[in-house]
């Protein structure tokens, strides 16, 4: 019971869009599907998905960056997680100058299911490395236990 509340995300071969990953089939029709939206001019982070009761989560994998980094955005039903870094180092001595900089971007959008979120209760928080963000069930999309029906 507990692997059918854990679910994955669809992703697809990045390094050969036009070959279809060996995964692709077999994770079709999952909890939230990553959007094909997806862009990187650098590594695209890992994100781990999970589901519970009362929530679905997603934990991805940013070492190095800070919660400012961070862009993320609910546009009806898809989270968009995004950031943008740039870095600048320019030295100068004697009679040479070196000049280097360095750009980092990713998009990461992910489809939320219709009518089970709460959106204005998506919380998000960075720590250690990873970008934690919560996103509750609204209460008629949460599985209630079994109870005994009396018989009249």
């Amino acid at each position: 019971m507990e692997d059918k509340k854990m679910r994955t995300l669809m992703r697809t071969n990045r390094t050969f869009p036009e070959m279809p990953s060996v995964f692709d089939e077999f994770l079709r029709g999952n909890l939230m599907e990553e959007r094909n939206s997806n862009k990187s001019t650098g590594t695209l982070p890992a994100v781990n998905t999970s589901e519970n009761n009362d929530a679905y989560a997603l934990e991805v994998a940013a070492p190095g960056m800070k919660k400012e980094d961070f862009k993320i955005e609910l546009d009806n039903n898809t989270l968009t997680i995004s950031s943008e870094q740039e870095e600048n180092h320019e030295v100068k001595e004697n009679d040479y100058s070196r000049r280097e900089f360095k750009y980092n971007s990713f998009t990461r959008s992910f489809q939320l299911p219709e009518n089970k979120v709460d959106s204005s209760k998506i919380a998000a928080k960075y720590v250690d490395g990873i970008l934690y963000v919560n996103i509750p069930k609204r209460e008629e999309a949460k599985v209630q236990p079994s109870r005994m029906i009396e018989i009249a």
